[in-house]
């Protein structure tokens, strides 16, 4: 199997993806508990033993809850930038020398048949990434948690075969709801999470003849919806000439359920 991919988890609770290739398996994030971080695995037949490290994108609790554990009872190394790691070590527990690596911000790291890149993404954390993955001509990208989309990640992530990309919430909904508004304020902030509309707005221009799926991702329990995401977000790119529906699609994830494999 080349490359290919699961989104474990994605949401507001906890978070956690699977990329994969013929000699490599690793973890981006494990934002749940161990025993929750094996299950999803399970959900898609990965022995937790045979993955070969975790890259973490920030240190928030619902994208490293169970990184400590899995790292420790799988002896898995752990890739993160520096401002990350110093961010999160008093919430990982104790993590041995020899798994803790260094994955600078806006660099590209090659692990077996697998290359990766990092980018920077504008949200409250110390020094928060995201990553595309390459390999054999196919390219993956992970975008979420940020709260907006620079032309530079644009240029990065253009035209790929994958999308894992934040739609966070709805604007209305989020407005209207019980939240507190300096939540508000942070989530519709620079730093905070991507709408449905700017989920849209920013895959328009992103969007190449080699993209096939796009996932939702992390979406907000309390201020949006799977239905609501999936026709918001389709109805603004067929308005904008996107072939949803045709040679493009779109899915949900879930916050407790993995998506199955898929190989672009």
């Amino acid at each position: 199997m080349s490359l290919h991919f699961s989104v474990l988890a994605s949401g507001s609770t906890g978070n956690a993806f699977y990329v994969g290739t013929d000699n490599q398996k690793l973890l981006v994030d494990a934002g749940l508990s161990g025993k929750q971080m094996e299950r999803l695995l399970s959900e898609v037949r990965i022995d937790p033993n045979e993955l070969d490290g975790i890259l973490v994108t920030h240190e928030h609790s619902d994208h490293i809850k169970g990184l400590g554990i899995m790292a420790r009872r799988y002896h898995l190394p752990i890739y993160a930038n520096e401002k990350t790691w110093k961010a999160m070590e008093d919430y990982i527990g104790k993590i041995s020398i020899e798994q803790k690596f260094d994955f600078p911000m806006a660099s590209v790291q090659t692990f077996g048949d697998l290359d990766i890149e990092s980018f920077g993404v504008s949200h409250d954390a110390a020094e928060p990434m995201f990553f595309v993955f390459r390999q054999g001509g196919k390219k993956v990208a992970l975008v979420t948690d940020l709260g907006y989309v620079s032309e530079r990640i644009k240029k990065t992530v253009e035209n790929a075969d994958a999308y894992i990309f934040e739609s966070n919430h709805d604007v209305e909904m989020l407005r209207m709801g019980r939240y507190p508004w300096n939540i508000k304020r942070r989530i519709l902030g620079d730093k905070g999470h991507v709408s449905n509309e700017d989920c849209a707005l920013a895959l328009t221009d992103i969007i190449g003849n080699d993209t096939k799926r796009i996932y939702l991702a992390h979406l907000s329990q309390d201020n949006n919806m799977k239905d609501l995401a999936r026709m918001s977000v389709g109805n603004m790119l067929k308005e904008r000439g996107v072939p949803i529906g045709e040679s493009i699609h779109l899915y949900d994830t879930d916050p407790t359920s993995a998506t199955p494999i898929y190989t672009p």
